[in-house]
């Protein structure tokens, strides 16, 4: 007998049907269990407690390493509850260390026992075949032709590296570290040499799972860009993210930019980003056209291609059962 499990959020109520996943599709959610998040302060399970930087320079190292610490106990938890609910794809957050490019990692007061709870973590990942992937903020900037730029983005790399490594991830895209390339700084040619030139100067543990995303600006990158500037000069894997493409689309449909991406990706399964419009959701031509919606209606067609999908819904983990169980039905109606 189906066990149905009732979660409850402030936006969405609806019932998961626990450890069933009738869908072939493999999709994640990003960073954040809203189910466990929104939970009373003292209840709560989360893996991205940080602080502002005057209470880091209050605090120091000490307290980061503390929340570090608290954050990377809970991290099993989410991926037990991921595989308890059919989910075999997360995207972690990057504030499991807070304020990590100020201070060495294997420095703080913690650090053994932090590294026992990722191994912990990891280990179970693998154990159930769940991908773990990360996606480091916008201020990263291997284009800019700014030194302190170029050093600040090596640094938080770096880290991100580090923390896959500590997780036991393999030192491939299926461990993906995923970028925007970054801005054009007005010649594009130029920000795309920096780029590869500028990639030389990571680690390994970086370089082998390095993936970059098209964006949603008619200046920056299409995925086709990606694939000839980036790819077919330093050979890494492009992320294709659907809603992107509708702002950089090149002439080129959703399935031929699919397509493309996917060839950049070798014997690992792609990744993929999608989410929708949240003015189309709302009705409302005052929200921003790329802003992403709360919830995703639309079956997410992957044109045959095997590919795992990120969904990036503002409602997380709740907006992929959503789907989930909204296509579900469909099918099985369909089916009748």
């Amino acid at each position: 007998m189906i066990k149905p499990l009732t979660q409850t959020s402030k936006r969405v109520k609806l019932v998961i049907y626990q450890g069933v996943n009738m869908s072939e599709q493999v999709l994640g959610y990003a960073c954040i269990n809203m189910g466990f998040s929104e939970r009373p302060k003292k209840q709560r399970i989360t893996t991205n407690r940080s602080m502002i930087k005057r209470t880091f320079k209050e605090r120091g190292p000490k307290y980061a390493s503390e929340l570090a610490l608290q954050n990377s106990k809970d991290l099993i938890k989410i991926l037990k509850w991921n595989t308890e609910n059919g989910i075999n794809f997360f995207r972690m957050s990057s504030e499991i260390f807070p304020w990590a490019s100020e201070y060495d990692i294997k420095d703080l007061p913690d650090y053994k026992e932090i590294k026992r709870a990722l191994g912990r973590a990891g280990a179970y990942a693998r154990s159930v075949g769940q991908r773990l992937t990360t996606h480091p903020g916008p201020f990263n900037k291997l284009t800019s032709p700014k030194e302190h730029v170029i050093r600040n983005t090596v640094r938080d790399l770096e880290v991100h590296g580090e923390l896959m490594d500590l997780l036991g991830q393999p030192r491939t895209p299926w461990a993906k570290i995923n970028i925007h390339v970054g801005a054009t700084y007005g010649d594009k040619p130029m920000a795309i040499g920096n780029f590869c030139r500028n990639f030389e100067l990571l680690s390994d543990a970086v370089k082998t799972r390095l993936t970059v995303e098209n964006d949603d600006k008619d200046s920056l990158y299409s995925t086709a860009e990606l694939v000839k500037e980036i790819h077919s000069r330093i050979g890494i894997p492009v992320v294709h993210d659907f809603h992107h493409h509708l702002f950089t689309n090149r002439g080129m449909s959703q399935k031929e930019a699919l397509g493309l991406a996917c060839t950049t990706w070798g014997d690992v399964t792609p990744v993929v980003h999608y989410s929708e419009s949240r003015a189309k959701e709302y009705n409302n031509p005052k929200i921003r056209p790329q802003a992403h919606s709360d919830r995703i209606k639309e079956y997410i067609d992957t044109y045959g291609y095997d590919v795992h999908i990120m969904i990036e819904a503002k409602h997380k983990e709740l907006a992929l059962l959503e789907y989930r169980e909204l296509h579900n039905h469909k099918v099985l109606t369909e089916a009748a």
